[in-house]
């Protein structure tokens, strides 16, 4: 992957960033997260340099309009779950891999509203996002046809079950506040449940509906 959370690097004969504008990409970074994360993608760039304590010039002039910002913020935070399953796709138990792994990545989600819109709708699809979310794919792939692979998936459980599920725990996530916050990892574990391969299973209806 790139270098799309670290310093970038200057183009050739440039001099780098100073250490004070690097300082504040940063600042307007670590802000972005945490705005986007609290307000969801509605924020506005003026909201991130209120709380960057920054004057709203210095974060236009790193990232013109809202949907540069947002591209970076998300590269950072897609490349991080990115991340998380490269090291399930370590662990010998390709079942319980693919289950820590589902846990992680909707744990982020969780307190993460401008994430779990993110997942919602697609609405943020620059280069560097739209990579690690091919590479999540990969990874949901991998993990998926080595549980089949041990025999721990359940037959018919296929790679396109995988963003309905983050749906429906998405749905859980958005109840209202006077729901326990971490409920969702109730019903995340009885979706896993009826992942695993059981002896004795009546057969999934397909994709299609049809019999």
């Amino acid at each position: 992957m790139g270098q799309r959370g670290g310093a970038e690097p200057a183009a050739a004969g440039a001099p780098p960033l100073r250490r004070d504008a690097e300082l504040n990409r940063r600042r307007i970074l670590q802000a972005g997260r945490e705005v986007f994360a609290a307000r969801g993608l509605q924020a506005t760039l003026n909201d991130v340099a209120h709380h960057a304590g920054l004057g709203v010039g210095t974060v236009y002039r790193k990232y013109p309009d809202k949907q540069a910002l947002a591209e970076a913020v998300f590269g950072e935070e897609l490349d991080e779950i990115a991340a998380m399953g490269r090291e399930a796709l370590a662990g010998d138990d390709a079942f319980a891999a693919l289950a820590g792994f589902l846990e992680r990545a909707l744990a982020r989600a969780a307190h993460n509203r401008g994430l779990r819109e993110l997942m919602r709708h697609g609405i943020i699809e620059g280069a560097g996002p739209a990579q690690a979310r091919q590479e999540i794919t990969l990874h949901c792939e991998h993990l998926l046809a080595r549980a089949r692979t041990q025999g721990a998936l359940r037959d018919g459980v296929t790679e396109a079950d995988i963003a309905p599920i983050a749906a429906m725990i998405d749905a859980v996530m958005a109840l209202p506040a006077e729901h326990p916050s971490e409920m969702w990892r109730r019903y995340l574990a009885i979706l896993l449940d009826g992942l695993r391969a059981r002896p004795h299973q009546a057969p999934l209806p397909s994709l299609g509906g049809a019999d």
